[in-house]
C-alpha cells in the first residue's frame, strides 16, 4: 500500500518508492505491546542488516495499530508522529527509545499520571535520545490546550492518528503485530521467528 508523504520516515529502508523496491513488508506495531517490541528488536538488529546485505529489493514500512486496550499507546503513537514532523530522519531512533522503555508506559505504571504529564514523559524521552531539541516544541504538537468551551479536537496530531487507524481498519487488522507483504495480510508470522524462518518465508514471495 501506498505510503503518504508526510510519513516517508516510515520507510524503514532506503528505497523511495514501492516500485524501486520491488516488493513491500508492512509491519504493523503498537509501541505498548510487548510482541512488537520484540519483533521490532529484531526488525532492527536482523532483519533491515540482511536485507541490505543480501541486496533485497524489499521496501519495509513502519504502520500504527493503535490498540485501546493499551490507553496509552495513542500517546505513544502521538508523540512518534511529533517526533517525525519536527526530525524525521529521528522517526526509527524515537521509535526503538519507545520500544525499549514501554514499559514505563503500562497501565500500572502511569495509573497516577495525567495525560498531560505522560506527554511530558513522553517529550523528556525524545530529548533524552537526542530525537529532537526543543522540548516545548514537541510539546506543543501533544499537549491539549484548555477552553472554557470544549470542542474534544484534539491536539495538533490528532488528524495523523486518525490516518493511521484509518489505513489498519481497511486492511482488517486487528492485533499487532500483524505483517502485510504486498498487500496480502499474513497472520502466520510471529514475534518468535528467527532470521531462518524469515527466510523460509521470503523466499517464495520474492519469487513472485
Amino acid at each position: 500500500m501506498a505510503l503518504a508523504p508526510a510519513y516517508a520516515a516510515h520507510r524503514l529502508t532506503g528505497a523511495t518508492t514501492a516500485t524501486a523496491a520491488g516488493h513491500t513488508l508492512e509491519i504493523f506495531l503498537d509501541y505498548a505491546c510487548p510482541f512488537s517490541a520484540k519483533i521490532w528488536r529484531f526488525l532492527e538488529s536482523q532483519l533491515l542488516p540482511a536485507f541490505a546485505n543480501e541486496n533485497q529489493h524489499i521496501s519495509v514500512i513502519f504502520r500504527h495499530q493503535v490498540q485501546p486496550w493499551h490507553p496509552n499507546s495513542t500517546l505513544m503513537h502521538e508523540a512518534s508522529l511529533a517526533v517525525e514532523k519536527i526530525n524525521p530522519a529521528a522517526f526509527m531512533r524515537y521509535s526503538s527509545a519507545l520500544f525499549d522503555s514501554q514499559v514505563d508506559y503500562f497501565d500500572e505504571a502511569t495509573v497516577n499520571l495525567t495525560r498531560t504529564e505522560i506527554y511530558r514523559k513522553l517529550a523528556d524521552l525524545a530529548v533524552g535520545v537526542n530525537a529532537v531539541d526543543d522540548r516545548t516544541a514537541l510539546l506543543q504538537l501533544l499537549d491539549i490546550q484548555s477552553s472554557d468551551n470544549p470542542t474534544n479536537k484534539g491536539n495538533a496530531v490528532t488528524n495523523d492518528i486518525k490516518h493511521h487507524v484509518k489505513l489498519a481498519r481497511a486492511q482488517g487488522i486487528h492485533v499487532s503485530p500483524t505483517v502485510v507483504f504486498d498487500g496480502i495480510r499474513d497472520d502466520s508470522v510471529s514475534s518468535s521467528w528467527g532470521l531462518d524462518q524469515w527466510n523460509a518465508w521470503l523466499q517464495p514471495k520474492l519469487q513472485q
